[in-house]
């Protein structure tokens, strides 16, 4: 189909009065992009993606991102114009309680938005992730007889984005990965919030992405045949590269109060708004679409629904000669797992390892029930051990690798992993130190926001560390990510906790998982029956040694210092309740029954113990209860001294305890 410009010209018309008139209506917003990047939307929406909008997760549809989110209506214009479940009322209520159409794009809450963005820079590594996960399902999934995905992935950023370090990791992996399914629209306007570019940049950005490895194209961002031709030419890259499209455009174009300024980055152009109406040729009123408009789109529509139907024989096609891969698509796409338990063996009694590598023993096993996990590290496999063997590695020669190597790039993983998580097929897994986990802690956090079954296994977790000293021993860590809604963090004590802890992680489909897990060795609590233990993780809290008198003491804790609650309560007599709370958000879910059979309200003598600060563990002591914490930076020294010197030792809750 040719490209029908004057049609196009008056969607991009129609577009931005949607955005002038929601921007007005709710008084606040970001008018720039979606008036500045009209003729971009235009082409995609109007042309050339891949997509169906009745069908706004097809599996083989175009993914278009919206990295700079803050542009949201740029996005919820052209997802209404092409027919997608976004009403013009859901464009009215623009930024109102209960809309579909939030301040921000936000992933479940919108039909065809594929990420959650808004911080800005992650949806350049969503982007990444989706690229990633886009050629594994190429290779692991399609068949010489049928191609089920061929599909490319659209991401649309600005100034800010690319200013975000997190693009930047993404920009340089994406490149060395030749992922030239991923193509990224530039949008150079010269212009960030508070001031015109050069104030804050000056660096020549189409020469650095030529200097990353991509393609790199420069476009008048509001001549549409341009962009089309560019984007087809990108799409059509037989380079092995990212494509890389500057697109020059007018910030605010269509408000010439403001075009071309920062002022026109937010809502300082409203009250121009009646008069850029008029320059554009927009009646009188608000939320105007022409009749023209529509019916260009349900025409449209139509071609798009019949592309997909031919695509669809292709896929019922495939299903029929490929039942066992169709069943583990199948199975992806409904969020079904197997019973993990249940294919994990138990530990040698006599194991006396790091949890770290009773992790590693126990990836393998989940591994195998689940062909589409996938496990990543940021250059620390040799010490994150969450390398699943036989997997092979994920590079530009083998697509097809379950192992994936992202550098250095603690931010761009968790971006990325997020990416693959929207896409919803393979189920992602990376690892790097707990300590560094401030790299990727945005990332993290939109994956809770997100709900995205995202599993970090991330290793190194206290002062136990040791020698490397306190830059590399978390002591608040642990409490800062206990604090983010929506993220079970997980800290086990001992390899069987540590499996259930594994279940736990790739079980749970409604948001990410924290594996905490320590360097050095740990004794296996043998006392605790190993079922106990096991399924004590999926709950997040259970009694590990029941008092044999009257209750008196209730000790708690968590991971590597239970040992020392269970010394202590040894000391302390037979009224000593020992507690083991690895996961603090699934003990709270857990029934008020549940709770109260664990730590009975009535018993007010509480001791916690765990290698980092106090302060998540008031909530479980009380006000009458102590803490065993460490609520100071470390030391370097071997492990077990730093241990020891911090307090983390039996007889510090002894103490404790006696002085109830």
């Amino acid at each position: 189909m040719s490209l029908n410009i004057p049609a196009l010209e008056i969607a991009a018309r129609d577009a931005r009065g949607l955005a002038m008139d929601a921007v007005a209506a709710c008084k606040s917003g970001h008018l720039g992009l979606p008036l500045g990047a009209a003729e971009i939307g235009a082409v995609l929406y109007g042309h050339a993606l891949s997509i169906n909008p009745d069908e706004p997760r097809w599996l083989n549809r175009d993914r278009f991102i919206l990295s700079a989110g803050h542009g949201s209506m740029f996005l919820y214009s052209w997802l209404h114009l092409a027919g997608f479940g976004v009403s013009l009322e859901d464009v009215k209520s623009f930024r109102k309680l209960h809309s579909i159409t939030p301040g921000h794009p936000e992933f479940h809450e919108t039909p065809g938005v594929e990420s959650t963005t808004g911080p800005l820079g992650q949806g350049v590594s969503n982007g990444l992730g989706y690229a990633i996960s886009a050629k594994m399902c190429e290779a692991h999934f399609n068949t010489g007889e049928h191609k089920i995905f061929d599909h490319h992935v659209v991401v649309l950023a600005g100034d800010g984005c690319l200013q975000e370090g997190v693009a930047q990791e993404a920009s340089a992996l994406a490149a060395h990965l030749g992922l030239d399914n991923l193509i990224l629209f530039y949008d150079s306007n010269n212009v960030t919030l508070d001031a015109l570019a050069p104030v804050s940049q000056s660096e020549d950005t189409a020469a650095k992405y030529r200097a990353y490895g991509w393609d790199v194209y420069e476009i008048d961002g509001h001549n549409f045949l341009e962009i089309l031709e560019t984007f087809e030419k990108a799409k059509a890259a037989t380079s092995g590269k990212p494509q890389f499209i500057v697109a020059k455009t007018l910030i605010g174009k269509g408000i010439p109060e403001v075009s071309g300024t920062n002022k026109a980055h937010g809502e300082a152009g409203v009250k121009f708004i009646a008069e850029a109406r008029k320059g554009l040729g927009l009646p009188e009123g608000s939320f105007f679409v022409a009749e023209e408009t529509r019916t260009y789109f349900a025409q449209l529509k139509e071609t798009r629904k019949a592309a997909y139907n031919e695509w669809v024989k292709t896929y019922e096609a495939w299903r029929e000669g490929n039942k066992d891969l169709a069943a583990q698509l199948d199975a992806a796409l409904e969020g079904k797992t197997p019973d993990l338990l249940s294919v994990i063996p138990e530990f040698d009694p006599a194991s006396n390892i790091a949890t770290r590598k009773a992790g590693s023993d126990v990836l393998q096993p989940i591994a195998q029930a689940m062909p589409l996990v996938i496990s990543g590290s940021a250059d620390l496999h040799g010490s994150t051990l969450n390398y699943i063997k036989d997997g092979g590695d994920f590079s530009r020669q083998n697509r097809e690798g379950r192992n994936l190597h992202f550098g250095i790039r603690e931010h761009a993983m968790c971006g990325l992993l997020n990416g693959i998580a929207y896409d919803g097929i393979f189920r992602p897994s990376g690892a790097t130190f707990l300590v560094f986990s401030d790299y990727g802690r945005p990332s993290i956090r939109v994956a809770a926001l997100s709900k995205l079954p995202v599993v970090y296994i991330f290793t190194h977790d206290s002062v136990g560390v040791g020698e490397d000293g306190p830059t590399h021993e978390p002591v608040e860590t642990v409490a800062a990510l206990r604090a983010i809604p929506g993220l079970d963090v997980i800290r086990p004590a001992d390899p069987e906790e540590t499996a259930g802890a594994f279940a736990a992680a790739f079980e749970n489909l409604h948001g990410p998982t924290m594996l905490i897990l320590s360097r050095q060795n740990l004794p296996t609590l043998n006392e605790i029956p190993v079922k106990t233990r096991r399924e004590g993780v999926l709950k997040g809290g259970y009694i590990a040694r029941k008092e044999t008198a009257e209750l008196e003491y209730i000790l708690l804790s968590t991971g590597s210092e239970l040992q020392h609650a269970l010394k202590a309560a040894d000391e302390l007599g037979a009224g000593t309740r020992v507690v083991s709370l690895p996961s603090f958000s699934r003990f709270d879910a857990q029934s008020d029954e549940y709770k109260e059979s664990v730590l009975p309200k009535a018993v007010r003598k509480r001791v916690s113990i765990e290698a980092g600060i106090s302060q998540p563990w008031f909530k479980y002591v009380g006000l009458d209860g102590k803490t065993v914490a460490i609520d100071r930076f470390g030391l370097s020294a071997p492990g077990a001294t730093v241990m020891e010197l911090l307090g983390m030792t039996a007889a510090k809750v002894v103490e404790a305890a006696k002085s109830l």
